[in-house]
């Protein structure tokens, strides 16, 4: 089993033979060494589940069938601890609550996804379930630091959910979390000394603000609860810098879970 984030492993449990497990024991791998040292091999690990194209943070791989299924078993049943990281377009009327909207796919875009509170049978959606926390209010209101924990893992639930609120996030071109209307509510929120900086910001959305914070399950083989974390990666951190020097205001709200403010 193998705990992996974008640019390196994080943690490699010997699930597989000492041969086998050479190849995962540098922990300065990328994700695409790694996968180019098992082709090497003719070994395949199992992807139990996936990020979305432009998420940053924690992916686990299984290296043997039968880490694999329990796995997968666990994603299946909503055992699996995902806690999420973005940066939103606005900031959620509620500082924290929980969204249960089934999720389908938008008929108007077939390569997005999108909430659908009343689904009937010309519509299919699925049921899904994210709850939301406000963890700083950033450039006066026209974003927000929001942690988010899901209790199922739909395709771009997520992204869905917070178009949904009316919070897009940063940088999702897909989900109206364009550069135009980044700029547009932000420059409605601050001052117009800092409008020259939100040209800079918003040029610097290259993808989601999106991160998959932490992970936490049971190991496969030991069942023993492990949880990894990791801080955003650095395109991530710049922008929330600069969204904290913007406005007048800073509101923190108290985590109580984790301290965000030792990491980011």
């Amino acid at each position: 089993m193998v705990a992996l984030t974008n640019s390196k492993v994080l943690s490699e449990t010997d699930d597989i033979s000492d041969d086998e497990s050479d190849i995962f024991s540098s922990t300065q791998g990328s994700m695409e060494e790694v996968t180019s040292n098992i082709c090497e091999v003719s070994v395949r690990p199992g992807i139990v589940h996936r990020l979305d194209k432009g998420t940053s943070g924690l992916l686990v791989v299984a290296k043997d069938e039968h880490s694999h299924a329990h796995l997968s078993e666990q994603f299946k049943l909503h055992t699996i601890n995902r806690i999420y990281l973005s940066l939103t377009c606005g900031v959620p009327s509620l500082n924290s609550g929980r969204i249960e909207v089934p999720i389908g796919r938008d008929l108007s875009n077939r390569i997005r996804m999108a909430a659908v509170p009343s689904p009937n049978s010309s519509r299919q959606a699925r049921h899904a379930a994210s709850r939301y926390r406000v963890v700083e209010v950033l450039a006066g209101g026209g974003s927000a630091l929001v942690e988010w924990r899901l209790e199922t893992g739909r395709t771009h639930q997520i992204r869905a959910h917070a178009k949904y609120l009316g919070i897009p996030l940063l940088g999702d071109e897909v989900y109206g979390g364009t550069r135009n209307m980044a700029l547009s509510l932000l420059r409605t929120r601050s001052h117009s000394s800092f409008h020259g900086d939100l040209s800079q910001l918003v040029s610097k959305l290259q993808r989601p603000c999106l991160h998959a914070f932490t992970l936490g399950f049971k190991h496969p083989h030991t069942g023993e609860n492990m949880q990894f974390s990791c801080p955003p990666p650095a395109d991530f951190t710049e922008v929330l810098s600069q969204l904290r020097s913007i406005g007048i205001e800073k509101n923190i709200l108290k985590i109580q879970s984790l301290n965000y403010e030792v990491l980011i």
